[in-house]
């Protein structure tokens, strides 16, 4: 049941990082480029200079809220060792055999993109191209690696429903059901003189 709803945060995740993350990015180049030319090194520059400041403008905040969300629910889903492997995982296993197609050939890759020609779309390309979704990738697929991601603690077993293993019985001693009469000495101890002292 754990891996189900890891699979169903995955898509999840998966969704975020192409609708929210994807227009974000997107509005934030076109931001850049419409107030900047082409290249968004100027805006960087110029913006303390001219005593701006990036929350008064609701161009840059709403794009940038949407992939500081996005980052957020990836860095919970990597972390958080409740959480199926699954769910930061399969994203992740996307991400980077999106980035290998792209990498072979970028036609196919920009090809296979859904709904390209929307805001998303093209900033999930943006983001391709820049190869920061291989970067994600690469990040999410690590608690697939981690072998205790994928069983949970005995703590936690009777949380999720499942039945906590039962404990064998400790083959050692018991102080409280063992008889003590068989422990007695079978020979009595030797009686210590006085000239065994001295010697």
């Amino acid at each position: 049941m754990r891996h189900v709803r890891g699979i169903g945060l995955a898509v999840a995740l998966a969704a975020a990082v192409y609708f929210a993350a994807g227009w974000g990015y997107w509005r934030l180049l076109r931001q850049f480029v419409s107030d900047h030319g082409t290249s968004p090194l100027p805006a960087a520059v110029d913006l303390p200079a001219r005593g701006g400041g990036l929350l008064r403008d609701t161009g840059v905040v709403y794009p940038f809220a949407a992939l500081a969300l996005t980052a957020l629910l990836a860095g919970l889903l990597i972390a958080a060792p409740r959480i199926s492997p699954l769910a930061a995982g399969l994203p992740g296993l996307v991400l980077l055999a999106w980035t290998g197609v792209y990498a072979v050939n970028a036609s196919r890759g920009v090809s296979i993109i859904p709904l390209r020609v929307d805001a998303f779309g093209a900033g999930f390309a943006a983001l391709g191209e820049t190869g920061l979704l291989g970067a994600a990738g690469l990040t999410l697929v690590v608690p697939l690696f981690i072998p205790s991601r994928w069983r949970l603690r005995p703590r936690d077993r009777g949380r999720s429903g499942l039945a906590a293993p039962a404990r064998e019985p400790s083959a050692g001693l018991s102080l409280l059901t063992e008889d003590w009469a068989g422990t007695a000495p079978t020979a009595p101890y030797p009686e210590m003189t006085r000239d065994a002292y001295q010697a």
